[in-house]
């Protein structure tokens, strides 16, 4: 049994990318009154194990029902997050078509141009935000964030699924987070924090997820002793909560069961409540999906117990980094339809 103890650090990106065959795509709405995105993570031509785990009142989903364990479908083609609300599923199908068109898909008939690649999505709802409320993201846009994958580490902030992102009424946006295990296994997380509850404790000013920084994170700002204008700064830029939903994916490249990658997407919201409070209410619908990359065959031995507790524990902790990338990345976005301060803008 590993020594569970052992330090671990992140990967060389810190990003969801640091695991083996994963690439990650962005793409925004242009044109005035649009403030809207989406992105796409996409696995190998084989695809991804893939599990999911949906929480709060108000998911909007495509294709979580064929994660199930019961079902047939084992890997997925690629994983969609987006804006949009239910209108933004669309994005979906872009992808889908465009998978679709280069043979990647499950196969349903003799010809290797038949496939059905399976593309689930979650979406934050962010209608309106820009201006004009018909600016959401279509079957083009997803398309357009396909196109873009690449094994760069990703942008992070007010970019792709998190361009129109509020947090606690703070700009939201994306971010990620790895970690290496002491047996090279590679966890990592990518969220786009669109939450209701916030992601700053108002007593202190400090982010939630704070504690749970790595030292090689994205530093935390340096707050004032006296903070009283700070705190005064962050309730007045604080809105009241609106429709929101937190999303993302938490995955590694460890050789892990539908079963286990579910779990690790259960676990991933543990993550979650560690960097926004409260989380999981009847405005939310957080979703996150659990993929695991190992190939069909590749010949390693699948975790024991002991260590598939370590990459779950590891998947709960990159998810609350990842929230705080992500507040800490964001900037400040005026538009007709409002002026939502970042975290970064009030405290320096």
């Amino acid at each position: 049994m590993r020594d569970r103890l052992s330090p671990v650090h992140p990967g060389p990106t810190n990003s969801l990318v640091d695991v083996a065959g994963l690439q990650v795509g962005h793409a925004q709405l242009a044109g005035e009154g649009a403030l809207s995105g989406t992105t796409v993570v996409l696995p190998g031509p084989e695809g991804a194990v893939a599990g999911a785990d949906v929480r709060g009142g108000g998911p909007g989903t495509r294709e979580t029902d064929a994660l199930d364990p019961r079902t047939l479908v084992e890997r997925v083609h690629a994983v969609v997050l987006t804006g949009g609300s239910a209108y933004g599923l669309a994005a979906a199908s872009g992808v889908a078509d465009a998978l679709g068109a280069m043979g990647r898909g499950f196969p349903v008939g003799r010809e290797p141009h038949e496939v059905v690649p399976v593309v689930p999505a979650a979406v934050v709802f962010d209608l309106g935000r820009g201006g004009r409320f018909t600016a959401r993201p279509g079957a083009e846009l997803g398309a357009e964030a396909l196109a873009a994958c690449t094994d760069a580490p990703p942008a992070e902030g007010v970019v792709g699924a998190g361009t129109g992102t509020l947090i606690g009424g703070l700009k939201g946006g994306v971010g990620s987070a790895s970690t290496v295990l002491a047996d090279g296994t590679v966890v990592a997380a990518l969220v786009v924090a669109n939450a209701a509850g916030s992601a700053v404790d108002p007593a202190t000013g400090e982010l939630w997820g704070r504690r749970h920084r790595h030292p090689d994170d994205a530093e935390h700002p340096a707050l004032p002793d006296d903070r009283t204008a700070l705190l005064a700064d962050l309730h007045a830029a604080a809105a009241p909560p609106t429709l929101n939903t937190t999303i993302g994916v938490v995955a590694t490249d460890a050789a892990l069961s539908v079963a286990q990658c579910a779990k690790l997407a259960a676990v991933g919201h543990d993550g979650i409540a560690r960097a926004v409070r409260p989380v999981h209410g009847m405005t939310d619908g957080d979703t996150l999906f659990g993929l695991s990359t190992a190939p069909a065959a590749t010949g390693r031995p699948a975790p024991d117990l002991a260590g598939v507790q370590e990459i779950l524990t590891a998947g709960a902790d990159c998810v609350t980094r990842a929230i705080v990338h992500a507040v800490l990345a964001a900037h400040s976005v005026e538009t007709a339809a409002g002026h939502w301060r970042a975290y970064r803008d009030l405290v320096r």
